[in-house]
């Protein structure tokens, strides 16, 4: 893994890791995959956390590394869940979060932030705590609401991108920072897709129930 920290690319002047050029590079393909609803979406992240754990490590970033160990369990029982609720047809079914599926993803988002940023600040594992906390605890949420296949998830992603770019520019991982605006396009485009699709679901599932 030293070699993939030490050994890189210039950009546009800026040096790339390998570890962070490919770590990136599958995130960016997850967000892909995931609106597209194929399980592929699973072992590719599982890549990216490892490349991506060993980058924030280096980085000094206690939170951001800590939610790559996160994600990858999470990535588990996503790939579980998602083979469990495939369709011959439409692929994943995804739906619209209830109220009280809402209320609790901000709820957890709110204070999983709180106290993860304290934690944080009383290790001294990052110099930017709340940011950190807020990136790692809306990670985590997305990707649980992901594994359910709730359409509120890109939301979720979309404030842990508007975190992340500045964080990533202020810690000089300029590539990174780059990487979280195209996130953000894409999430946009995934929502409106999942949102259509949850939308195709709920119209089969309507006459079966009259």
């Amino acid at each position: 893994m030293n070699f993939l920290l030490e050994h890189g690319v210039t950009v546009f002047g800026q040096w790339i890791s390998i570890a962070e050029l490919v770590g990136q590079i599958c995130a960016l393909a997850v967000v892909f995959l995931a609106e597209r609803r194929t399980l592929w979406t699973w072992p590719v992240q599982v890549g990216a956390t490892v490349l991506l754990f060993a980058v924030y490590t280096s980085a000094h970033l206690g939170g951001l590394a800590s939610r790559q160990v996160a994600i990858l369990l999470i990535s588990l029982y996503g790939w579980w869940a998602w083979t469990r609720r495939k369709d011959p047809v439409y692929g994943v079914v995804v739906r619209r979060g209830r109220l009280a599926e809402r209320l609790s993803m901000v709820g957890v988002f709110v204070a999983g932030t709180v106290g993860m940023a304290l934690l944080l600040d009383a290790l001294n594992a990052s110099w930017a705590p709340w940011p950190d906390a807020a990136i790692f605890v809306g990670t985590l949420v997305a990707f649980a609401a992901q594994g359910l296949g709730l359409v509120e998830f890109w939301l979720v992603w979309l404030a842990v991108d508007a975190v992340g770019v500045p964080l990533q520019i202020a810690s000089g991982l300029y590539f990174s920072a780059a990487i979280y605006v195209v996130f953000a396009a894409l999430v946009i485009h995934g929502w409106w897709s999942w949102n259509r699709s949850a939308t195709r679901a709920k119209a089969r599932v309507s006459p079966a129930v009259r």
